[in-house]
């Protein structure tokens, strides 16, 4: 029998919850700099981007790389660049949040300016999916604590741009959600659903299970993180009910001290109660832990065996929002993996 690691590198699996910007390495943010910067940083003031110890200092480190994102270039080569790392850890298909609400707000960038950026991260997930044989979808996010304005501009940037680019297929909740919970874009989901937008929210990640609650309450069809779902059991028996999918990270939770380590995370209690779960890096450059890591971590840390982590990468394409005929396929290599 082949080792536990090339197992999981063989096994198919996609990856549903995954940042453009959080898969930007020190290397590449330094390399971004010297094409923006008066004073290029140094890869030591780079690697500082990646030292944080709370959600806050996260979210201060993920904005000075992501304002490092100028060009339509500058983000075709970061999506060429993930797409190489989901494919030599054996995913097969994946679903990545872009926050187009920073592209808005932190870039200062004006109305349409989306447009052309859209179009070369497009250009350059089907270059790399034809080189790579890795199919990607995106989800727009717009980033809860920002102004409502500027959510209201990605929301009506995913429905029209929708239209030319069916790679686009959900628009989603991501930010702070400390700040602003999930009741303000109520009207706004119902929107997007009516433009054939799937709808995704993180939810329970730094509050309450009440925001799982509320985030279900508009609609949302896919959680993220949903860590503090444990502290409800009526929560729970709905979640397993419905099978509403739920993307977990653990690592991530980890990194932004919202879980003490890997094996206090819920994960295993939320496989053997039934949920629909599945593993997600998150941010992997920031938080140190691509997918394949997490799959061998729930070996090593929860003992989830190889018919185990199949179950995982099974839930992982039954989430997705892939076609039917596309799930089967995967579904099928999946159980013959050996």
């Amino acid at each position: 029998m082949d080792s536990i690691e090339s197992f999981i590198r063989r096994l198919p699996k996609a990856e549903l919850h995954l940042h453009l910007e959080g898969t930007i390495r020190p290397e590449t943010v330094v390399e971004l700099s010297r094409r923006h910067d008066k004073e290029p940083l140094t890869l030591e003031q780079a690697q500082a981007f990646y030292n944080f110890t709370d959600f806050t200092g996260f979210i201060m480190g993920f904005r000075s790389v992501t304002e490092r994102l100028v060009t339509p270039e500058d983000y075709a080569l970061v999506a060429t660049r993930m797409m190489e790392q989901l494919a030599a850890q054996g995913v097969v298909h994946a679903e990545v949040y872009i926050s187009v609400g920073v592209i808005y707000l932190w870039r200062n960038h004006a109305e349409g300016a989306v447009d052309p950026i859209f179009a070369a991260l497009d250009k350059a997930r089907e270059e790399a999916s034809a080189r790579l044989g890795l199919s990607l979808y995106w989800i727009f996010d717009a980033v809860r604590h920002f102004p409502p304005e500027q959510a209201e501009r990605v929301f009506a940037d995913a429905a029209r741009l929708r239209k030319k680019y069916p790679s686009i297929v959900a628009i989603g909740l991501g930010g702070d959600e400390r700040r602003t919970g999930s009741e303000p874009f109520r009207a706004m989901f119902a929107d997007a659903a009516s433009h054939g937008l799937k709808l995704t929210n993180h939810a329970g990640e730094t509050t309450g299970p009440e925001a799982i609650r509320e985030a279900l309450s508009i609609g949302t069809e896919r959680i993220g993180h949903a860590l503090s779902a444990i502290r409800d059991f009526h929560l729970l028996s709905e979640l397993k009910e419905r099978q509403i999918p739920l993307e977990l990270n653990p690592t991530s939770n980890i990194r932004t001290g919202q879980c003490a380590n890997f094996a206090a995370h819920p994960l295993r209690q939320y496989f053997d109660a039934g949920l629909l779960v599945t593993l997600n890096s998150d941010d992997p450059a920031f938080f140190g832990s691509d997918l394949a890591s997490e799959y061998l971590l729930a070996h090593q840390q929860q003992g989830f065996t190889r018919d185990e982590l199949r179950t995982l990468a099974s839930n992982s394409i039954k989430a997705s929002f892939l076609p039917e005929a596309e799930q089967k396929h995967w579904l099928e290599r999946i159980r013959s993996s050996m």
